[in-house]
């Protein structure tokens, strides 16, 4: 039986040992029940939401990021209108007969929802089949790491390479897991955990065009910052809150009927302040106002982001004259060229904080369109000096230097008493880059 290949695993996994081994078993599987003797293997993330609990079915905003837990499987196609899937550590196989979807015909369990995505995929114009699955998954049930649509994703993926040549978007895989959700589980859920587990690495989505959903990949990892997200297992499940769930969206739908609108997002938290006498469902108004908040705390923490600090090695110098520097380690002879190779910015201001010693002491460079006749205008009007120039970078570029001192002469745009207030190391400092 043919296995993934190693260079693959590495890279999705960052080893071999212990995923080869998952694969290894996987293959072993599918081929004793199934009787194949090759298989094509898939993988589909667990998901966790960052901020932005609860906007998606209101066409709000989400920052959410896959995990490195997954879902496996080893599947080919068998030639038939049948699909029978085999989930390690369940009992029963999972079988849907592709001339028999329906709802009454599947009302609950892992086969509704293989029959729903099946009858959401036809119903957006794609193809199905047959085909025998081993499936493993190491992403927790019931702990809010959406191991169903984890699951969901995993199926979209097979039935798009086996018969719609992977033409199928990420936004197409998000609809035919909700399709399934919401009809054949009864569940009112929106994309947002789909389209986390499809796309993969922290997402910033936004919902409020349904059916061309935008989305763009942030430059995030908890780990950066020393922290990690750890999830307790409790045993508990929630299947028997599909209800209460299903309420949430529900009530922000019908506060925004009130307020003239189908969803949320069409309108503002003015408009649901000037009418909330008219809302008679006090939790519904509670609702609509966490979905603004919440709305906002995710545009708030996306421009964060954005802004977050970046390590960049290297040590503090002194030039001949005594004004302070910072060269890149291993930059070559051209120190500030790297740097901004390395920040791959134009035009936008930035904030260097340098946390050596006990005090924090900061100084700035920024990008702008200024020629070299208009440095002295443009240094007086920031009070730094000009410790260099960089040309040749797509726009004239200017690197200025605030000495490491507690205190300025703003009126002249010197530091004062800069070699005094150096800071304690010279020779081996960090730099944290805002951008």
């Amino acid at each position: 039986m043919n296995l993934p290949e190693t260079a693959k695993l590495q890279e999705i996994y960052g080893e071999t040992e212990i995923s080869g081994a998952r694969f290894k078993n996987l293959a072993d599987n599918f081929s004793k029940i199934y009787g194949q003797d090759k298989a094509e293997y898939f993988t589909a993330p667990g998901r966790t939401e960052i901020i932005g609990n609860h906007t998606d079915h209101n066409g709000g905003k989400v920052i959410a990021g896959s995990i490195n837990l997954d879902t496996i499987g080893a599947a080919y196609p068998n030639g038939t209108q049948v699909i029978r899937i085999t989930s390690e550590g369940y009992r029963d196989e999972i079988v849907v007969d592709l001339t028999k979807l329906s709802k009454s015909n599947y009302k609950k369990g892992t086969a509704a929802l293989v029959a729903g995505m099946m009858e959401g995929a036809q119903k957006n114009g794609f193809e199905t089949g047959g085909f025998d699955a081993y499936v493993s998954t190491n992403v927790i049930a019931a702990a809010g790491v959406s191991s169903s649509a984890s699951f969901e994703m995993l199926i979209c993926t097979i039935i798009d390479y086996f018969f719609n040549e992977s033409k199928m978007s990420f936004n197409d895989y998000a609809k035919v897991g909700q399709y399934a959700e919401n009809v054949y589980w009864d569940k009112a859920s929106g994309m947002m955990d789909q389209m986390a587990c499809a796309v993969g690495g922290p997402v910033l989505f936004d919902f409020a065009d349904r059916d061309n959903l935008k989305y763009s990949k942030l430059d995030f990892s908890f780990g950066k910052f020393g922290y990690r997200l750890v999830i307790v297992n409790t045993g508990k499940g929630h299947a028997d809150l599909s209800q209460e769930y299903s309420e949430i969206p529900g009530e922000m739908k019908a506060v925004a009927k009130v307020l003239g609108v189908e969803l949320l997002h069409e309108t503002n938290v003015d408009a649901l302040l000037e009418h909330c006498n008219e809302i008679e469902d006090d939790r519904a108004v509670l609702r609509a106002l966490h979905f603004f908040g919440e709305t906002s705390r995710v545009e708030d923490a996306a421009d964060a982001i954005h802004h977050i600090l970046v390590f960049v090695p290297g040590s503090f110098r002194e030039d001949a004259d005594g004004d302070a520097g910072f060269d890149l380690f291993n930059s070559g002879k051209d120190g500030f060229q790297s740097l901004f190779d390395i920040l791959t910015i134009q035009k936008q201001a930035m904030q260097i904080v340098h946390p050596v010693g006990k005090k924090r002491i900061s100084f700035h460079f920024f990008l702008c369109n200024i020629t070299g006749t208009d440095r002295a205008a443009t240094v007086g009007k920031y009070n730094v000096k000009v410790a260099s120039v960089i040309t040749n970078i797509k726009d004239w570029c200017v690197f200025w230097d605030i000495f490491f001192t507690d205190y300025r002469d703003l009126g002249s745009g010197f530091p004062q008493n800069k070699f005094k207030n150096c800071l304690d190391n010279t020779k081996r400092a960090d730099l944290f880059c805002s951008r």
